[in-house]
């Protein structure tokens, strides 16, 4: 029988998570490693308490670059790009002229060159041709989107996270949440971002392909660091109340309905020339039909994605992402109800494999983060 991996892609570090005993499976076109040896639980556990590394090389890299680079990319978005200093991230939306989230993603300012403005983005894996379609849909002339097939990247998270690597890059130590900074790393050229999508500090670092596995070994090689796959990134994600596309956000979706609203810069409120515009204005102002919400059900019993949620016997909306929380030593989700059942506190059923677990609308995260601010 064929290797269900066989006609996937494959990240430049591969070869290290078999070597790792990284059990490997279908996501976004990519073999990706879900687990190790020591399991989810001990993944997911060892990232609250000293460092885990993430491969996330499967994730769309791409430059885009040339004078208005960021006033190019606000046709796309409702984020206010043009605010962003040299040297800073930041997490925004692209929506859809119907009002949905195309993709949420990262864009960093990474100061100007003799081509222009340079901004890196970050896409997400399962939208990242879609994405680079739409934006170079729009593009002025002069202003170019460049994908970067062959650079990795690598997360490593953990609140001994960034002392750890500052051993191996010292200026790492001085970033703030969401600094952006080019710094070698063991000898190895690397972009820097102090951020990631576990809730815990860590930084995100993207490498060329070729140098992908020597990082990471040596990574691994510092104190308490240790390999996490998809599933410690998911149960980690979820506790931190973080949304997942295709689950959480998708373009049936609005930033209102989200509950996103804070990517909306203050400036484009003003001049609402953002795809979807007229949606998002209309539902800031009278206040979206549905809204997403933290969940804590009772007792152990998870709920997971496209359980159906009741009150009072009638279905009032649907779990996205549910699962069990091991820092929570519990259940928790996120899903979306009608905004009138919406309050923190409300008494929900959740109808799981045809019964009825009572849980309560709750505010998220779960489990506080901790970035450095």
């Amino acid at each position: 029988m064929a290797d269900e991996t066989e006609t996937l892609l494959e990240t430049p570090l591969a070869s290290l998570h078999r070597e790792l005993g990284a059990r490997m499976v279908p996501f976004a076109g990519y073999a990706m490693p879900v687990q190790y040896p020591a399991g989810i639980m001990a993944e997911h556990l060892a990232t609250r308490a000293t460092a885990a590394l993430f491969d996330v090389s499967h994730m769309g890299q791409a430059e885009l670059v040339g004078e208005g680079a960021a006033a190019a990319l606000e046709r796309l978005t409702p984020a206010d790009v043009r605010i962003l200093k040299p040297g800073r991230q930041k997490y925004g939306l692209l929506t859809t002229e119907s009002g949905g989230i195309l993709d949420d993603f990262m864009v960093a300012n990474l100061g100007s060159g003799s081509g222009g403005d340079r901004l890196f983005l970050v896409l997400n894996a399962s939208r990242k041709d879609v994405d680079a379609a739409a934006i170079e849909a729009v593009l002025p002339a002069g202003v170019t989107l460049k994908r970067l097939p062959n650079r990795a990247l690598i997360a490593f998270q953990g609140p001994g996270a960034v002392a750890a690597i500052a051993t191996l890059a010292p200026a790492i130590a001085a970033m703030r949440f969401m600094d952006v900074l080019q710094v070698e790393i063991a000898g190895i050229p690397a972009l820097v971002s102090r951020s990631g999508y576990t809730g815990e500090d860590g930084v995100e670092i993207s490498v060329p392909a070729e140098r992908a596995e020597s990082l990471a070994r040596a990574l691994l090689a510092l104190p308490g660091a240790v390999p996490a796959g998809l599933g410690a990134r998911d149960s980690l994600r979820l506790e931190a109340g973080l949304c997942l596309y295709g689950n959480d956000i998708d373009e049936t979706t609005s930033p209102v309905e989200a509950n996103l609203v804070w990517t909306i810069g203050k400036r484009r409120r003003t001049e609402w020339n953002f795809p979807g515009a007229e949606r998002v204005r209309e539902e800031l102002d009278n206040g979206p039909k549905r809204l997403r919400v933290g969940i804590l059900p009772d007792g152990r019993q998870p709920a997971r994605g496209h359980t159906a949620i009741a009150v009072g016997g009638g279905t009032v909306g649907e779990v996205t992402s549910g699962g069990f929380g091991p820092s929570l030593n519990g259940p928790c989700a996120m899903g979306y109800v009608a905004r009138e059942h919406a309050a923190d506190g409300t008494a929900l059923d959740l109808m799981v494999r045809g019964k009825a677990v009572p849980a309560r609308v709750a505010a998220t995260p779960f489990v506080p983060h901790r970035y450095a601010r």
